[in-house]
């Protein structure tokens, strides 16, 4: 696979999960807390995806670096909440397990960029 295809595959990707997100939030209780929870997992799990896209369009290299931090951070950022979610019986695991999943390979793989640029 040549790096045109990695991205394209990648960003599909990451549009998937932040679908995956969008509908797993939509789960949470309708309680103070859980909207809470509900608006920073969405703007996190979601950004993951629309700053990668950015990435392959950035003007120079300094600004694409950057993205991928903040791709980086944003997938750091949506596990935490998944956590939170289950420790806090908003949701059992077996709900939250394939997302936190896929979270952790999406991070496995911008840590991985992140540290060859």
């Amino acid at each position: 696979m040549d790096n045109k295809e990695f991205a394209a595959a990648l960003e599909k990707r990451t549009r998937e999960f932040a679908v995956r997100i969008i509908r797993l939030s939509s789960k949470l209780p309708n309680t103070p807390e859980g909207r809470v929870i509900r608006n920073q997992i969405t703007k996190s799990g979601t950004s993951i995806g629309a700053n990668y896209r950015e990435a392959n369009r950035s003007r120079s290299k300094a600004d694409f670096k950057n993205k991928i931090f903040i791709c980086v951070s944003e997938a750091s950022e949506t596990q935490y909440w998944l956590e939170v979610v289950v420790e806090a019986k908003m949701l059992p695991w077996e709900q939250v397990k394939t997302e936190h999943e896929e979270c952790g390979e999406l991070l496995a793989i911008f840590t991985s960029i992140s540290t060859k640029l």
